[in-house]
């Protein structure tokens, strides 16, 4: 093999290295989403669950789904109005009653091997001052949170994962990017096999 080849060939594993760096791109993420009701529509929240307190009335809803950002958000499926979900709910002194919308999406947005619930409705009776998060944790636990206090999972689902991010083929892109080692060794190939190359025409045209 000439000099010139070798170099030429040093040079295509090098740019396929850096292909396989590159990690793939995140069409949207897998998470949780957290919806106000405003008279007969859903509004995507403001502020997360564990800062917002609701007032007596309220209708709060999550959906489980994979979505880019708030514009593109899945909102909760169903009717939704306090009346059918608290209407049998005595009010109590001193307290107030949030109704509260749990969809857990579709099967298409569930992780590999989980099955979504069904879609459920409960009326939470809570101290007047708790925050949504209070709320859902006394009707729909377990709760998961992670280290962020990103809201991972409710009523134990799904059982891991939080907020993900999804490639174009629907996998999970996980959150760690490309290997820094793999990068760095992408990076020495590729000096190496410039200098084999240059080494080889130089002595080609000596």
């Amino acid at each position: 093999m000439t000099a010139v080849r070798r170099a030429v060939l040093l040079l295509v594993a090098a740019v396929a290295l850096c292909a396989v760096a590159v990690p793939a791109q995140a069409v949207g993420y897998r998470y949780w989403s957290f919806w106000e009701r405003d008279g007969s529509r859903w509004t995507y929240a403001t502020q997360g669950p564990s800062t917002a307190r609701p007032a007596d009335g309220s209708v709060e809803g999550f959906r489980f789904a994979v979505s880019e950002d708030s514009a593109d958000a899945s909102q909760p499926r169903g009717t939704a109005d306090f009346g059918s979900i608290c209407g049998s709910t005595d009010a109590v002194a001193g307290k107030k009653r949030v109704a509260l919308v749990v969809d857990f999406g579709t099967t298409a947005d569930a992780p590999s091997g989980e099955r979504p619930p069904a879609r459920r409705t409960a009326c939470a009776v809570v101290a007047a001052d708790a925050t949504t998060a209070e709320a859902l944790a006394a009707v729909a636990k377990p709760l998961r949170y992670d280290a962020n206090a990103l809201l991972c999972a409710i009523a134990g689902y799904p059982g891991k994962g939080c907020g993900e991010a999804m490639t174009a083929d629907g996998t999970s892109g996980g959150g760690g990017g490309p290997s820094v080692g793999l990068l760095a060794g992408a990076g020495v190939v590729v000096v190496l096999a410039a200098g084999a190359f240059w080494q080889a025409r130089r002595r080609k045209n000596a």
